[in-house]
């Protein structure tokens, strides 16, 4: 049987939260070995809410759940000399050494990129932070999460409703996810030039640019003598049906017209009212709503959304979190990963499998998330070589955990 892709390749990564912890658990499902370095308290993702608690009673946060499977976990304390020395230890034998700490953390810790190349010359560098370590920015000092970064990509404010305040993280992470995806291109293409040229590569990433090209309508639009609004002058709207809502998305005249005459108004077609996109829009709430939503009012949001798929016109329904959890196509595509709680509880974490579908590359099943500092001693020891009293002398000294 054909090995994963990424066999082979070794990760080491002084991580946190979700940026680049997603990165480095899509490295691991296709094969890498990651080791994560935590800090003696652990990965702030440890800390937050709903959570489980781990065999020992500590608590694992649902952001630490989502994005570290198929990882082992060492815990060392970077600030200290002993600890800082440990990591430039263990570089070299790693192909990739990561980090997302705030811009210039690292670099003062004596484990930047410079410091990093100083012990292993071939290494392939990847920071992830908010505003970026290569390029001057004027944020480059402000601490960013996700929806700072989707804030200021100017779609927050491109979908504020009228005097309200903008929805904040309407999608979950955006702006970690992004980063992590392209942090993944980055590694990806670093890879192949690493072994072209036999020399260090540097991917550094921005949250920030990272969610502008994820929102790039806002300011192609803007470019263009446009704004984003609702949704631009198509249809692009939330329906009711009678067990909930679902999504229709017209955008092309030969849909509208697949779609008037679907809900029984085959006049609209040449109605001078809707002979425009922006028509579309202007008579969206007054006539399109109520005439979908008539033709819909005695179905299933899944059923109208099948005879809309069967005429051409693209359509979703609006599914509940526990529908989600059931869904046949997820189901089918492996898209659910349930990892056993270790605490008593009978309902397993659910946790998004790995969407990168391979031809000839099976699915492997994901290992679970490492408790804190499960993997320290095995990991110096077969790395560096340390003995049993080497290990008790560090962690007398609070270096390691």
């Amino acid at each position: 049987m054909a090995g994963l892709p990424l066999d082979g390749v070794r990760v080491l990564s002084i991580e946190q939260m979700q940026a680049l912890p997603f990165a480095t658990q899509l490295l691991g499902r296709l094969g890498a070995d990651v080791v994560k370095v935590e800090a003696p308290h652990g990965d702030q993702a440890r800390s937050s809410f709903p959570a489980i608690t781990d065999p020992d009673g500590r608590s694992v946060g649902a952001t630490f759940l989502r994005n570290n499977l198929n990882k082992r976990s060492i815990c060392i304390d970077c600030k200290q000399p002993e600890g800082r020395d440990l990591v430039l230890a263990l570089a070299p034998k790693f192909d990739i050494v990561a980090e997302n700490a705030r811009s210039g953390a690292t670099t003062k810790l004596g484990l930047g990129y410079e410091d990093i190349c100083a012990v292993h010359p071939s290494v392939i560098y990847l920071s992830i932070s908010g505003f970026g370590n290569s390029v001057p920015s004027p944020y480059r000092d402000w601490p960013a999460f996700a929806a700072v970064a989707e804030a200021m990509s100017g779609i927050y404010e491109a979908k504020r409703p009228p005097d309200g305040p903008p929805m904040v993280a309407p999608v979950g992470a955006l702006g970690d996810i992004s980063a992590a995806l392209f942090a993944t291109i980055g590694l990806l293409a670093a890879l192949r030039q690493r072994d072209a040229t036999g020399e260090a590569q540097y991917v550094d990433i921005a949250m920030l640019d990272s969610v502008v090209a994820m929102t790039d309508v806002v300011t192609n639009f803007w470019s263009l003598g446009g704004s984003l609004g609702r949704s631009g002058a198509i249809i692009m709207d939330g329906f009711r049906a009678s067990d909930g809502w679902f999504v229709i998305h017209v955008g092309r005249e030969h849909q509208f017209r697949r779609l008037v005459e679907l809900i029984g108004r085959p006049e609209w077609v040449h109605d001078p009212r809707f002979a425009t996109r922006e028509g579309w829009r202007e008579h969206l709430e007054s006539a399109i709503r109520p005439a979908v939503e008539a033709w819909a009012a005695d179905q299933p949001k899944v059923a109208v959304c099948q005879t809309l798929a069967d005429a051409g016109i693209a359509a979703g329904p609006c599914f509940t979190d526990e529908e989600v959890a059931h869904d046949p196509h997820l189901a089918a595509r492996h898209m659910m990963v349930a990892m056993p709680r270790t605490d008593g509880v009978e309902q397993p974490v659910l946790v998004p499998g790995n969407p990168v579908k391979i031809a000839g590359v099976p699915e492997v099943e994901d290992r679970r998330v490492p408790w804190l500092g499960e993997h320290t001693d095995e990991v110096l020891r077969a790395e560096l070589g340390l003995s049993e009293t080497d290990l008790a002398g560090l962690r007398s000294n609070a270096v390691i955990r």
